[in-house]
């Protein structure tokens, strides 16, 4: 695959809804060309200590940050003709179909694809198939892992060696 979209979001709780960022890494001819990341004010709007513990944002983090339709303006225009892909599809994939629904958007059926599960195919004998153990055996060390645009990039480089 050389040209799709990494995307990747981080939530304030349990609920799908509750984006509070996001991280998007633009891939054209195999190669990164471009890159967004934002804060969001989650819906609904407060953090449960497990999730805070994860990525470290908390509801001061994102008191002021645009909502997601906001958000999705900016990322729209980037991802537009591209497939996206993710590292754990099921999570990623229902936050953006919750949100949109949260927001009354309409959802444009984005094609998706899943590295996790690619790298279960690619990496059988792996000690896991978390993204920081697969982005290594790609070559690329994730170091701020549960950061929105990090996981994204990491998200990217493994799409690019093994989808």
């Amino acid at each position: 695959m050389k040209d799709f979209a990494a995307i990747d979001f981080e939530t304030a709780n349990n609920e799908r809804t509750s984006v509070c960022s996001v991280g998007v890494v633009i891939v054209r001819d195999g190669e990164i060309v471009d890159s967004f990341y934002s804060l969001i004010q989650p819906e609904p709007n407060y953090y449960n200590y497990w999730c805070s513990q994860v990525h470290g944002l908390t509801r001061q983090d994102t008191e002021e940050a645009p909502i997601f339709p906001e958000v999705w303006k900016q990322i729209e225009p980037m991802i537009e003709g591209l497939p996206l892909v993710a590292h754990n599809k099921a999570f990623d994939e229902s936050c953006l179909k919750a949100v949109f629904r949260c927001y009354q958007m309409d959802y444009p059926d984005y094609q998706f694809y899943c590295t996790c599960v690619a790298s279960r195919k690619a990496f059988p004998n792996a000690a896991n198939h978390q993204l920081h153990t697969i982005s290594k055996l790609c070559g690329y060390e994730l170091e701020n892992h549960h950061h929105a645009l990090a996981d994204a990039e990491a998200c990217a480089w493994i799409a690019r060696e093994i989808l």
